[in-house]
C-alpha cells in the first residue's frame, strides 16, 4: 500500500493531485462525496459532486476515495497524490488506527487492496483549508441528493 506515515507524499511535477473530501449531514443522513482532478499544471481536470444516499460522515470520507480511486486508473504512468483531510481515514489506511465499524472495514478492505494493485497512487493528509473546494462540492451533494460531474 502506497500510503506514508513517516513521509509526505512528493508532489512532483508530473504529479495529478486528486482532492476528496465527504459530507453527511445529520452524521448518518444524506451524504454527498466532492472530488477535483487537477493536472500537473494545476488546471481542473474533472470536479464531482455526486450524492451517494444515507451513510455516515466516516462512510462518505471512505466513498470519496474509492470513488477517486477508479477516477486516476487512466491517469497511469503519471503519478497521483489523493489528499484528504479526514484523519480517522488516512490513520485507518496507514494502520495507525484500527476499523472498528463493520460497513468501514469493507471501504477499507477496497481502499487498500485497489492502492496495491495502483503503484502510482499515494494518499496524503492535509488540512481542511486545504479541502475547502472538495468541501463544498461534497456539502451541496448532500444537500440535494444529486450527482453533477463537470469535465474542466
Amino acid at each position: 500500500m502506497r500510503v506514508f506515515p513517516e513521509k509526505t507524499p512528493e508532489i512532483t511535477k508530473s504529479s495529478y493531485v486528486v482532492e476528496v473530501d465527504g459530507s453527511s449531514r445529520y452524521n448518518p443522513g444524506p451524504a454527498g462525496i466532492g472530488i477535483r482532478i487537477l493536472a500537473p499544471d494545476k488546471t481542473v481536470v474533472k470536479e464531482i459532486s455526486r450524492f451517494i444516499g444515507l451513510k455516515t460522515n466516516n462512510q462518505a470520507e471512505y466513498e470519496a476515495i474509492a470513488f477517486a480511486l477508479k477516477e486516476v486508473k487512466s491517469l497511469a504512468p503519471h503519478p497521483v497524490v489523493i489528499q484528504t483531510d479526514s484523519e480517522l481515514v488516512y490513520y485507518q489506511l496507514m494502520g495507525k488506527y484500527r476499523v472498528r465499524d463493520e460497513k468501514l472495514k469493507k471501504l477499507h478492505s477496497y481502499i487498500s487492496d485497489a492502492l496495491k494493485k495502483i503503484p502510482h497512487v499515494q494518499i496524503k493528509l492535509v488540512s481542511r483549508n486545504e479541502n475547502e473546494s472538495t468541501d463544498k462540492l461534497a456539502k451541496a451533494a448532500s444537500e440535494r441528493g444529486v450527482f453533477i460531474e463537470k469535465k474542466g
